[in-house]
């Protein structure tokens, strides 16, 4: 087998998309699911992760991202549980498998294109969102704080539509990432300025007021 394909890797489609560093909770409920979960728990990472695929309407996404658990926050008497999920890297379906008592698949774990980093693309991406977090947060962010922060962390704590993480996701070239972030983080920021201004009309009850 091809090095970075791994088979019975468990699978958990949903109606979200998961990125790499994002942090998710996820209620688990189903006989099926509480199985996956019961062997993630049991196996060592990386054997310990899972993976979420993106369930559309119109389609299972083949690029999805797999994760680990980084805490059980509930467990009910039932089976039933409450978790914390934590994105670390995307994978392709390759194949799905039927011979496991959960979802599974034979998935290749995706790397990164080789290409030399854009300054601009990132320093473009990063300007943007912090702009975005101290308009929605009054949060100053340090250029230290900035500068750690990859295109997955900065889309990971941004609530974008499902289309543009997946989008995100099956990118393999970070420059290209960074570009399409800025552009989904302007509109975002248009957003914010939008309910500012709608917040400020209704609080001034349709009057402009003068000093």
């Amino acid at each position: 087998m091809d090095e970075g394909v791994t088979r019975g890797f468990p699978l958990f489609p949903l109606g979200i998309v998961a990125l790499p560093s994002e942090g998710i909770p996820l209620h688990i409920f189903e006989d099926r699911y509480r199985k996956m979960i019961d062997h993630c728990l049991k196996a060592d990472a990386p054997a310990g992760e899972f993976g979420i695929l993106w369930l559309s309407e119109e389609e299972l996404k083949q690029v999805g991202c797999a994760c680990s658990i980084e805490e059980v926050l509930e467990q009910l008497e039932d089976g039933r549980m409450n978790i914390l999920v934590r994105g670390t890297r995307p994978f392709r379906l390759l194949e799905r498998q039927d011979d496991l008592p959960y979802p599974a698949g034979l998935v290749e774990f995706l790397s990164e294109d080789d290409e030399p980093i854009d300054p601009d693309a990132g320093e473009k991406a990063r300007t943007l969102y912090a702009e975005l977090v101290h308009q929605a947060t009054d949060r100053e962010m340090t250029p230290a704080e900035l500068e750690e922060m990859d295109s997955y962390r900065m889309a990971a704590t941004v609530e974008f539509e499902v289309e543009s993480k997946q989008q995100l996701l099956e990118l393999r070239s970070e420059n290209e990432r960074m570009r399409l972030l800025a552009l989904l983080l302007r509109a975002a920021i248009k957003r914010v300025e939008l309910i500012d201004r709608a917040q400020t009309r209704a609080r001034s009850n349709g009057k402009v007021k003068f000093g």
